[in-house]
């Protein structure tokens, strides 16, 4: 897979009134102990910016200057070897917020984010934040919060990759993904999409897929996957190397 080329994520900034931000941060889980006026305060500092999809936010060793809250649209996060494999981490979807390390290392960026649907986000300057931070106590105990589930889903995800196989961690990615769509049907991923969430190649993913087709767990159409018997993909779900 070549590197795609880098597009700055300086954009001008989009009109929005102030009642639309306080009322969007008034309900982010960060900043719900706040009042009327530190909200509104709030609101006055943030940018809000629109970006369409394939736009790099973020990359290996950004420094972290801008902290972003989504308002709408979707972002991943994802890593790349040195032969071009790609690793989703996560998908970032309406509140969540992206560049939160900044704030409690000195390290920089160290995966991609990059816009996959046409997102709208607001944005906070990082001295802007930090100070946020040193005067309100419960947003620094909510963003610490946010950090830990997100490295306790990364812990799983290094767990899984060292320890199963692909095919049960496919078989986890599908239970994964008919969780979040209320189906038993997961539409729309192609051989390569899976295969980048799983940080494989696709071949190897297209194998694994027709174990569990012969096994009777799945059934496969284009970009359609049923679960046929989720008890039986559970189960191998369960299997180590």
């Amino acid at each position: 897979m070549q590197e795609k080329h880098f597009q700055s994520h300086k954009m001008a900034p989009l009109p929005n009134t102030l009642d639309e931000k306080t009322t969007f941060l008034a309900h982010h889980e960060l900043f719900q102990q706040l009042n009327p006026t530190e909200l509104s305060h709030l609101a006055s500092l943030t940018t809000t910016v629109s970006y369409p999809p394939g736009r790099i936010l973020l990359r290996p060793g950004d420094p972290g200057l801008t902290f972003f809250l989504l308002s709408s649209g979707s972002i991943q996060l994802y890593a790349l070897s040195t032969d071009g494999r790609k690793l989703i981490l996560a998908t970032l979807t309406t509140g969540a917020c992206l560049g939160e390390l900044a704030f409690t290392t000195a390290q920089t960026q160290q995966c991609f984010a990059e816009t996959i649907a046409e997102t709208v986000l607001y944005t906070l300057t990082r001295a802007d934040m930090a100070a946020l931070l040193q005067r309100n106590s419960t947003i620094s105990q909510a963003l610490l919060q946010i950090i830990s589930q997100r490295l306790a889903q990364r812990e799983s995800q290094l767990i899984n990759t060292t320890f199963k196989s692909t095919t049960a961690r496919l078989s986890i990615l599908l239970l994964e993904l008919a969780h979040q769509q209320s189906a038993s049907a997961i539409h729309g991923l192609s051989h390569e999409e899976l295969a980048d969430r799983l940080g494989v190649y696709r071949e190897t993913v297209s194998t694994a897929l027709r174990e569990l087709k012969e096994a009777g767990a799945i059934a496969l159409g284009r970009k359609h996957i049923t679960i046929c018997a989720p008890e039986l993909l559970q189960q191998l779900a369960g299997q180590t190397k």
